[in-house]
């Protein structure tokens, strides 16, 4: 949920292949699933295997330390990153993994919260401590929040097995593009297809849905030429389907995912981002995502605000 990069840019990411094998609650299973329903916590991670490091916890802010949670605001529907599991109630994905791990390196517990993706960055520090929905990191929004990065990841076509449709992702112009709303790549398409317009080609029929889930069961459904999503949301869904649908074209404009903080709060995002580097220095970050296949995404280094 993702970046803002020209659509021509197409830069590979280097990163192997994700394999993600949990699955999600009824309402996201898509057309065609053959994921078994093993429980997600199989690659769920445990938060009592972290230890709280005192000398980063003393850099919370008092209220956030006397509260004893960190509200977090996450779009909820965007599987493996963050979705609902079988239970129907509980926030699962590898960036609900790694908040929780953040928050107990704080010597706190993460409240998660599900939100509309497009409501969360405003609400930053009045309603929701921290924000965490596979944000990319990008100047618009560093304009609003500050963003730690995290992880890194590109955006990817998806047709159906075989692409029945023969889509082009080098030629737009007249596909049918199935996205989730408010994503980088429904805003990155809506630039795309003006494109088209003002070449004197037929528009893209950008079809937005609220749930990846729903883009995905659309796809396999035939109502869609292709989804476009990130790109370890497009592999998850080559996984759940057991193959009905597959990546077409390379992996573009790879970028940085944040976790946002308020502006204003130095303390707290200074608390969060030495949380962040600690994971990673002692290789926890990465064995988290790589309980959802996802190791190689991890970043190097916590950065504050990196550059688009």
């Amino acid at each position: 949920m993702r970046r803002l990069p020209a659509l021509t840019a197409a830069s590979a990411l280097t990163a192997a292949a994700l394999v993600l094998t949990a699955c999600t609650d009824a309402s996201q299973q898509t057309a065609g699933d053959a994921a078994t329903d093993e429980a997600s916590a199989e690659a769920s991670f445990d938060p009592s295997t972290i230890e709280a490091d005192e000398e980063i916890a003393a850099m919370l802010p008092t209220e956030i330390a006397e509260k004893g949670t960190l509200s977090v605001g996450s779009d909820t529907a965007y599987a493996p990153a963050e979705f609902i599991d079988v239970d129907g109630k509980t926030p699962v994905g590898f960036d609900i993994d790694m908040v929780t791990a953040v928050a107990a390196v704080l010597g706190l517990e993460a409240e998660v919260q599900s939100a509309a993706f497009d409501g969360i960055i405003p609400a930053i520090g009045s309603k929701y401590d921290l924000g965490v929905s596979a944000f990319t990191i990008t100047d618009d929004r560093t304009a609003q929040a500050n963003m730690i990065s995290y992880a890194v990841a590109g955006s990817q076509f998806g047709v159906a097995a075989g692409n029945p449709e023969d889509f082009d992702p080098e030629s737009l112009c007249g596909s049918t593009i199935g996205v989730q709303t408010s994503t980088i790549q429904d805003e990155e398409l809506t630039a795309a297809t003006e494109d088209c317009e003002k070449d004197g080609e037929e528009p893209i029929e950008l079809v937005r849905y609220e749930s990846q889930a729903d883009v995905t069961t659309n796809l396999v459904g035939g109502k869609l030429q292709a989804m476009y999503a990130d790109s370890p949301i497009t592999a998850y869904a080559v996984e759940q389907t057991a193959g009905e649908v597959e990546t077409v074209g390379e992996i573009n404009d790879a970028a940085p995912y944040g976790i946002v903080v308020a502006q204003d709060d130095k303390e707290l995002t200074e608390a969060v981002q030495a949380a962040v580097q600690k994971l990673i220095d002692e290789g926890t970050l990465e064995e988290i995502f790589a309980g959802w296949g996802s190791e190689d995404v991890v970043v190097d280094e916590a950065e504050l605000n990196p550059a688009e």
